[in-house]
């Protein structure tokens, strides 16, 4: 890419300013990167406005590589994996003596040259996104030397478990012997396999678990747990103390938990970070990975799953010059998501944002965010307390767990600060008992509060397999369907290669928003309990969890099976 003239072009269209163009381009530099991949790693330009932008200026088409499920191996074939990674691209289609080739730069003639030297065909770019090229590399040419499909059977073949002793989870170990065991090279392709099968999958967590007379891996994909599968029993040690390698962690320590990260690098400019957390547990330790994908992190609210009305109240709500903005729901909810995107809408220049989290998951660019460390004293309520001595605007806290926090983060709710933080209850109305339960006065409540968001993550119909489907109607009535929507058609997915057979390719939120309207302040002061609070507020306009994924339902999103298990009844 012409970075020059990109960057020039891209200021004159407003599409960043020169101060964000001057940042991009000193760390394009800096480290040797593309000017248009710092713009949209620093969250200057979206991805999409970019590709767009690159289509018009050079009149070549733009493509969607995450919609284009296979390539044909001869088509990939035609340009080693080496070639696509020097030079961005990827070849999608052949036609007679024309190959269409995906490229992030579609100015480089020196690559299109390349290209058609050693392919032997005419080259027709096509503009596509560094990321999708990157992830499209990794699908369809495989993470490393390995297949892509990979078969844990082969694998495991390999292990000589003759030279593997099994040892009590009780019994003391050998650093040494564990640390060997660890470094065996079957068990390394193993744990790297499983890294990179989960990745594939696009899975949430890895679980990894020792049993009496079995060990099993699990993932959570679209909020599921599934089996993978259950290596022999006498790997447990070497697989744990592997991972606890690439965790940076203390291998002889069995006997306490232990949180670590690793950091895995996919290709050019691609890292995938999984957050450890390690238990003991009776048979031994179980390992938990959650995977940090940025790259999925979807900061759009209109794309969370918002309705345009409540996502009105919503952004009303944390455009207020101060108050108190809480999301609640049970772990693995879409909170933290939630929050970010909040933090994002926010983001200027002219705003001092500082955040407390346990632990940061994402890398927020513009934004202070601050690492609780409990063993040294640095909780959410110092961290508060610290926050307010920074000239402070908008402050999120990880989660209100005690008066303490709770007291800190009201009295900056109250003193001119928008503050964002989450709590774990079963729906909005019930949040305000729960601080009231930790302590806190009604009318601080009531002073302080803007809005309560609880949410849950239902899975979506996949699109390819999506087809209408007869529900009975006493289900529909079971769950609350309004009379004049029996009639409306429901869909599911009969499955397909693309959802792996399971119907369901990735998830919606479902939101139940309730404002703090001056009435139900008064309802909140008068001591009304919490079914009374919701239905008030049902009353007042609030669409309760299992509305909304009825609504989703309808829209053909989720099924009624995901929306019974997701949301509780009304009555």
């Amino acid at each position: 890419m012409a970075n020059e003239r990109i960057g020039e072009l891209l200021v004159r269209e407003n599409m960043i300013s020169p101060a964000q163009l001057k940042r991009a381009k000193d760390k394009s530099q800096r480290d040797g990167s593309r000017l248009g991949y710092e713009l949209t790693r620093l969250g200057f330009v979206e991805e999409n406005d970019l590709t767009a932008f690159l289509s018009k200026h050079y009149g070549v088409p733009s493509v969607n590589l995450g919609s284009i499920q296979e390539i044909p191996p001869e088509v990939i074939q035609l340009i080693p994996k080496q070639v696509a990674e020097r030079h961005q691209c990827v070849p999608i289609n052949r036609s007679g003596t024309t190959l269409v080739v995906a490229m992030a730069d579609p100015s480089n003639i020196y690559a299109i040259d390349d290209l058609k030297f050693s392919t032997g065909y005419t080259i027709e770019p096509v503009v596509a996104s560094e990321s999708a090229i990157e992830a499209a590399i990794y699908n369809f040419y495989g993470g490393g030397e390995d297949a892509v499909d990979i078969n844990y059977d082969e694998i495991l073949g390999e292990l000589d478990l003759d030279d593997v002793d099994f040892v009590d989870a009780q019994d003391a170990l050998d650093v040494n012997d564990l640390a060997q065991a660890s470094e065996d090279a079957p068990v390394i392709r193993l744990v790297n396999h499983i890294l990179v099968d989960a990745i594939k999958r696009g899975a949430s967590d890895i679980h990894i678990e020792p049993y009496e007379k079995e060990f099993r891996v699990r993932f959570r994909v679209d909020g599921v747990l599934d089996e993978v599968m259950r290596p022999p029993i006498k790997l447990r040690n070497a697989i744990t103390s592997r991972l606890k390698i690439m965790s940076s962690l203390d291998i002889a320590e069995r006997r306490l938990p232990q949180d670590g990260r690793i950091k895995l690098k996919m290709g050019r400019n691609k890292e995938m970070d999984f957050r450890v957390s390690v238990m003991p547990t009776l048979f031994g330790e179980k390992v938990v990975l959650r995977l940090l994908d940025k790259s999925n992190l979807e900061l759009d609210m209109t794309k969370l799953g918002f309705d345009p009305e409540p996502l009105k109240v919503f952004k009303d709500a944390i455009h207020r010059p101060y108050g108190m903005c809480l999301v609640t729901g049970p772990t693995g909810s879409g909170k933290t998501t939630t929050l970010y995107s909040a933090l994002s809408e926010l983001n200027k220049v002219s705003e001092n944002i500082s955040t407390a989290e346990d632990p940061v998951e994402f890398n927020l660019s513009g934004i202070n965010q601050c690492q609780m460390h409990e063993s040294i004293g640095l909780n959410f309520a110092a961290a508060l307390r610290c926050f307010l001595r920074q000239d402070p605007d908008i402050i999120m806290v990880g989660e209100i767990r005690d008066f303490e926090t709770a007291e800190i983060a009201i009295k900056a709710a109250l003193t001119g600060h928008m503050v964002l933080s989450t709590l774990h209850t079963n729906d909005a109305p019930s949040t305000v008992n729960r601080l009231l339960n930790m302590g806190i006065e009604p009318f601080l409540v009531t002073s302080s509060l803007n809005v309560i968001v609880a949410q849950r993550l239902a899975r979506r119909v996949c699109a390819d397999c999506k087809e209408v489907y007869d529900v009975p109607k006493q289900t529909l009535i079971d769950m609350e369907v309004p009379e004049e929507w029996l009639d409306k058609p429901v869909y599911h997915g009969v499955g397909c290669s693309t959802c792996n057979e399971t119907g369901y390719k990735g998830r919606v939120a479902l939101y139940e928003i309730m404002a703090a309207s001056e009435e139900l302040k008064d309802y909140i002061l008068q001591g009304f309990s919490t079914a009374e609070l919701k239905r008030e507020a049902i009353r007042l306009g609030m669409d309760t969890l299992r509305r909304a994924g009825v609504k989703k339902m309808f829209e053909g999103v989720t099924t009624p099976e995901e929306v019974v298990r997701n949301t509780a009844p009304d009555g």
